[in-house]
């Protein structure tokens, strides 16, 4: 299994997205996009907040419809500065830049950020001060039937502010479940020649149980600015009954951020557009600008946001058998049926002979020993796709 969905390949092509909206708001009669529309264009993701660690900035370029991966910015000297004159350095480290000392942003100071690439574009950002510090109190699970009519588990974020000075809110979780492989057995066949294999009963036990975790990559906001107070309510996460992921013992960290109405009407533009069926339909983008500039040359497209905002986070456990004591946990990844095969090499049998399929499934890892028979790789090792490193946090 892949999870192959990244934040900022779905960011990029949503920006793509816009720039190919202005080659074709004119247009009336279908129209087949091609890569020769694209525009390149630099993409500055930042978020800087109140908490004491290693701030971080990505700054990469639009992505092809057709493209596989990401060009990162590389080479720029990226720095963030505050009204007091204070500079925070940031260096490149695995495709993002990382503030060089840990810092947090404080109420009533004002901070910009300025961008300088490789090929000598300049890049700032206008001043931006903390917003209101309103925390996350709870994240509250329950079952319910959405508007699909689909059974499960929605997680609402709660927090209240009296004085309503939060107002613009958006979210961000990860989540993190356990995986159970339900053919795991103690056996395992090792081959010992092009036409042998050996049962042995030393299997590594560390291969049954893995922890996978996985990062949200949807624009989620809200407001509560025309609610007759700033009490949140909101539902951040939801997930099927018959998702594996809750088959065993899940956790989910959100995070929520209270930013400025500005911030708040970029994120909530982004995810209009991300949520739009073509870019042929009547609803179109418009004028979409953040609060970064090109002072180099005023032509040159930026898309992003450099976003100050205060944030809280809440983590929560439950198992599925909280929700549903009586009902099936749901399915695995994989049906995960043993295999019949024939451990023989003679031609034209019946049934027929599977040794070499045999031989070759174990030596390349795509299957395994099942009581006489045999499983796909990923039923009876978790490692295949998952980790069985015990998280941190983790609590059962």
């Amino acid at each position: 299994m892949h999870f192959k969905t990244e934040i900022i390949k779905h960011t990029n092509k949503i920006i793509l997205f816009f720039l190919l909206s202005f080659f074709i708001s004119s247009c009336s009669e279908s129209y087949n996009l091609q890569t020769d529309t694209y525009e390149e264009a630099i993409v500055i993701e930042a978020t800087l907040t109140n908490e004491l660690k290693n701030q971080e900035i990505k700054i990469t370029k639009t992505s092809r419809f057709e493209d596989e991966e990401v060009t990162v910015e590389t080479g720029a000297n990226v720095i963030v500065k505050d009204n007091l004159n204070n500079e925070y350095l940031f260096t490149e480290k695995s495709g993002k830049y990382v503030s060089e000392s840990a810092f947090e942003v404080v109420s009533g100071r004002q901070y910009s950020l300025e961008i300088k690439t490789k090929d000598g574009k300049v890049y700032k950002s206008s001043s931006e001060t903390l917003p209101t510090v309103s925390p996350i109190t709870d994240i509250t699970p329950s079952v319910v039937v959405n508007n699909k009519n689909e059974t499960g588990i929605q997680m609402n974020a709660n927090s209240y502010d009296a004085n309503r000075t939060s107002n613009y809110y958006r979210y961000e979780y990860e989540e993190t479940f356990k995986i159970v492989a339900p053919r795991w057995t103690s056996e395992r066949a090792v081959v010992t020649g092009p036409k042998n294999i050996r049962i042995d009963d030393d299997n590594d036990p560390a291969k049954k149980i893995c922890y996978s975790t996985q990062k949200s990559t949807d624009i989620i906001v809200t407001s509560t600015n025309n609610l007759t107070e700033d009490r949140v309510n909101f539902p951040v996460r939801f997930i099927k009954q018959d998702d594996y992921k809750i088959a065993q013992r899940y956790s989910i960290l959100v995070r929520q951020y209270v930013e400025n109405k500005a911030a708040y009407t970029f994120h909530k533009t982004m995810k209009e557009i991300s949520s739009s069926t073509s870019v042929l339909s009547p609803k179109q983008p418009g004028v979409f600008s953040g609060n970064i500039r090109c002072i180099s040359n005023v032509d040159e497209k930026v898309m992003g946001y450099f976003d100050v905002a205060s944030v809280s986070s809440q983590r929560i456990f439950f198992n599925y058998t909280d929700f549903f004591p009586s009902t099936d946990k749901p399915a695995y990844i994989s049906e995960c049926e043993p295999m019949k095969l024939n451990f023989c090499f003679e031609a034209n049998t019946t049934p027929p002979c599977d040794g070499y399929t045999i031989i070759s499934g174990l030596q390349g890892g795509g299957l395994l020993y099942y009581f006489g028979s045999y499983v796909e790789a990923i039923c009876g090792d978790c490692t295949k796709f998952s980790s069985n490193v015990i998280p941190s946090f983790w609590k059962e």
